[in-house]
């Protein structure tokens, strides 16, 4: 048929080309649907998604074609002038076609982790290669992976070759090159409007998808390109904040009426109260990787991968309901240091040299030694940075250890924390200590000379019932809970243990099934990615407490300095949650990648998304009276505030708590 039309060669590949990649951008969008497409969501309100994702689609696929169109308007650069010229042209496609596969397969990756499509926020990984390549190659079957990979490009690549020879085959008469310009001229025409929009009045951009008022609908029909590419722009910090607007918010939930400084400040000075430890005990605060609550058994689940740590909490006061404000080790860190949440949407504030320079309550402890614990390398996510904040700080890394390293995260958890507790041990003075773990993350390794922890095997069945992925997790789990029973025995037969209280807190949950033991949000609205497990335990200074109230990981440092008989300013949004004046239980959380922000009290978990009109309200305990209609805007309507007064006002002290 275009052959009839005279129609050149060169255009005949590209158009044929054009329908592979638009084959492959669908085949993709269609697998997204059946791998995660939310139960409630039916087939036929997806349509949008697809037209809009098709707009997506052209447009980039017009972007990787649109330069084989404009300089085969030169005869001696088309791609059927040459066999020199044949190769370039399938190369160039070839490094195209790596690039999309590769972009889909990370984007498959990351929405089966966040529910969220690729996007700037992989960057990360590339600040840190060293350990990030040796995680990937340690944790998966990356050589296989390569080999698929390299073979779908080959395949490509081959195909793309069929094609030209197909082309020449059929095209042996056309031979003249001056009618065919008008051809290139109307492809470069077609592909310039696929590129701006198709059958958009507007140039298409990544915000348009969020029109959808949808979260899955509007991730279906962005591709990750569009995605990667348009958040690169959030990597920058946004320095603009409506936290005067929602000052009046903050002063009633920091109470800053009574122990405010001055109007219009953050900042209260704090006295000891009442009941305040006057032995200057020392403070070991172990920051716990993926310390998710549902899968542990203080949550009651019952293959109890913890039962030493659940022992402790029945003898310590435990907090079952803390919340980490976000997802990840590096904002984590940075929310139970600082006392501020990290909602930086894309880059870590850790990794940035404006956020990462905070004032800490830690300064306030004075005559105490600081010392920080670290597996491997501090320079991971520029901990070191963050540390560094504490006035005097001695850090302990990789190459400071006796122990020998067993993976991408150096020594072991145990080796660690018995390190630690020589270092500890040889102290002066009152110390103040921060252990930062990592074995329960990938790759999920136990040493060989850990022989007398024993194994689990349990069936994959029961394993993803009660919130297991796999039985490697579940021994890592339960490896760590090993890690704390050998750090406690070593610790309990030191000097320092009896005027010690050892904190323990998650540094974030993982998502996962929690319906066993907790309400539906925690899983649907996922606050099993940011429930984890908080503990003050000394048996010699702390009478046992089980506390059921909402708290957050922010809170820690604030409380820890409420314990003890001295004043310390506070300049963040942490409370002490041991504070009887404190009004009102609640924890900040937002999820990045979606752009939700929200609060979860005693009763209600509130969120609201930033990038689309849509809110939730929804019960986070079992047993609450039906609200009315009026009832539930009435509590929406204080929970966005407070919501939006907690995100404001970290975004203010992000660049302003020094």
């Amino acid at each position: 048929m275009l052959t009839r039309w005279l129609v050149p060669k060169t255009i005949q590949w590209i158009v044929k080309i054009f329908l592979i990649y638009l084959f492959i951008f669908t085949a993709f969008r269609v697998a997204t649907v059946v791998f995660f497409k939310p139960v409630d969501i039916n087939l036929l309100e997806l349509g949008p998604s697809f037209w809009l994702g098709l707009k997506y689609d052209l447009r980039w696929i017009s972007f990787i074609l649109f330069p084989i169109a404009l300089v085969s308007l030169f005869k001696k650069l088309t791609p059927y002038y040459s066999e020199r010229m044949k190769k370039f042209w399938t190369m160039y496609l070839g490094i195209l076609t790596l690039m999309v596969l590769f972009f889909y397969g990370a984007d498959f990756g990351q929405f089966s982790y966040v529910n969220a499509r690729l996007n700037a926020d992989a960057l990360i990984f590339a600040e840190d290669p060293q350990e990030s390549l040796q995680m990937v190659w340690q944790s998966y079957p990356i050589v296989w992976i390569l080999i698929a990979l390299v073979g779908a490009v080959m395949m490509m690549v081959w195909m793309f070759r069929r094609i030209h020879v197909g082309v020449e085959g059929r095209n042996v008469h056309i031979h003249k090159f001056t009618f065919r310009r008008r051809w290139h001229l109307a492809a470069l025409l077609l592909l310039g409007w696929f590129m701006h929009g198709f059958f958009t009045a507007k140039p298409l951009n990544f915000f348009r998808a969020f029109s959808l008022n949808d979260a899955f609908k509007s991730n279906l029909a962005l591709n990750p390109l569009q995605n990667f590419f348009t958040t690169l722009r959030f990597r920058k910090p946004d320095f603009s904040n409506q936290a005067k607007e929602y000052y009046p918010v903050m002063e009633n939930f920091l109470n800053l009426a009574t122990n405010g400084i001055k109007k219009g400040s953050y900042t209260r000075l704090k006295h000891a109260g009442s009941k305040a430890l006057e032995s200057q005990p020392n403070i070991v605060l172990v920051i716990c990787e993926s310390f998710s609550m549902y899968k542990s058994s203080m949550s009651g689940n019952p293959l109890d991968p913890t039962p030493y740590f659940n022992n402790m909490a029945a003898n310590g006061i435990f907090f079952e309901r803390c919340f980490s404000p976000s997802f990840g080790t590096a904002r984590g860190v940075f929310a139970t240091i600082t006392g501020i949440p990290d909602v930086q949407l894309s880059k870590f504030a850790t990794r940035n040299e404006v956020t990462v320079k905070q004032r800490s309550i830690i300064n306030d402890f004075t005559g105490y030694e600081k010392l920080y614990f670290i597996g491997g390398r501090s320079q991971f996510n520029n901990f070191t940075g963050l540390i560094n904040n504490i006035k005097e700080v001695k850090i302990y890394e990789e190459g400071d250890y006796k122990s020998p390293k067993v993976n991408v995260w150096g020594i072991s958890d145990k080796n660690l924390f018995l390190e630690a507790n020589e270092v500890m041990a040889k102290q002066q003075k009152p110390f103040f200590s921060i252990i930062q773990t990592a074995d329960n993350h990938r790759p999920f390794n136990i040493p060989e000379e850990d022989k007398d922890f024993i194994q689990q095997n349990i069936p994959a069945d029961t394993l993803n019932k009660y919130g297991f992925e796999s039985l490697k997790e579940y021994n890592a789990f339960a490896y760590t809970d090993y890690c704390f029973k050998k750090f406690m025995e070593a610790a309990s037969g030191q000097p320092y243990f009896d005027n010690t209280i050892f904190v323990f807190v998650g540094d974030h949950g993982v998502e996962g099934d929690a319906n066993f033991i907790y309400p539906k949000a925690w899983t649907e609205q996922r606050l099993a990615e940011e429930h984890v497990p908080l503990l003050f335990y000394a048996p010699n200074l702390l009478t046992p407490q089980k506390r059921k109230e909402t708290v957050s990981q922010i809170d820690v440092v604030p409380t820890i300095a409420g314990m003890l008989q001295m004043p310390y300013t506070n300049t963040t949004l942490g409370r002490d949650v041991l504070d009887t004046s404190k009004k009102e239980n609640a924890a900040f959380i937002i999820y990045h990648a979606p752009g939700w922000i929200g609060v979860v009290g005693d009763d209600y978990f509130y969120r609201k998304n930033i990038r689309i009109k849509k809110e939730e309200l929804v019960p986070v305990r079992t047993g609450l009276p039906v609200l009315s209609k009026l009832q539930e805007d009435s509590v929406k309507k204080k929970m966005s505030a407070l919501t939006s007064a907690i995100y404001e006002t970290a975004r203010w002290m992000l660049v302003n708590n020094k």
